[in-house]
């Protein structure tokens, strides 16, 4: 089973234009054109009826006092979790790929919606609800995919895990408005195999990416 992109290669960069948001020299961030990468996957296991999507960052600061303080670096050391930025459920079996965009162009204040997506697909949230949750401009549920945006501050490069699940049913059985955990959780018993893409991103002009 595999999982590749003509945006990046495993390993490497993430392009600003699937990103959230882009380094900029007066602001130091600015939203960027935040279009879903294209995927594209072959050699599913026999036995697979659908297919699961999630990209997540595992370099995420688990306490905000320095995140994009002036004068201030989040420390290599602070303990990191999980910030889920994509999570697509109930992908035919029969589909080859995902188009770059086809998902998600441009930055939606307060999300994009869902949980229903083109093709009989289905969105989670990612969690850029929790993290506009006080934004009065941003605040929402966002569904869909919501690309890169680490502090720019951070001292570590950030990676982005995109990982397919090929599953033994055609619908995950999650309901209603679901996240990344319930998925992981919910499909468990069903998943066949799976494959791994990884980028990185920083917004840090100091760490070489």
């Amino acid at each position: 089973m595999k999982l590749s992109s003509s945006n990046f290669e495993d390993g490497q960069v993430i392009p600003g234009n699937n990103a959230f948001c882009v380094a900029d020299p007066e602001n130091h961030v600015a939203l960027a054109p935040n279009r879903n990468p294209a995927l594209a996957w072959s050699d599913l296991p026999a036995g697979t009826r659908s297919l699961v999507l999630i990209c997540h960052d595992p370099d995420v600061p688990t306490k905000p006092d320095d995140v994009n303080q002036e004068g201030r670096v989040v420390p290599a050391d602070l303990p990191r979790c999980d910030f889920y930025h994509w999570v697509l459920v109930d992908i035919p079996a029969t589909h080859g790929g995902l188009a770059e965009g086809a998902h998600s162009d441009g930055v939606t204040p307060g999300g994009k919606a869902g949980p229903d997506a083109d093709g009989g697909m289905r969105h989670g949230l990612n969690n850029y609800t929790e993290w506009f949750a006080g934004d009065d401009d941003m605040a929402g549920q966002y569904f869909g995919y919501d690309g890169p945006c680490p502090p720019w501050n951070d001292s570590l490069v950030h990676h982005y895990v995109f990982t397919l699940y090929a599953l033994d049913v055609e619908r995950c059985p999650v309901e209603g408005t679901f996240v990344g955990d319930e998925v992981r959780e919910a499909m468990a018993p069903h998943v066949l195999r799976q494959a791994t893409l990884t980028g990185l991103y920083s917004l840090n002009p100091d760490v070489l990416v």
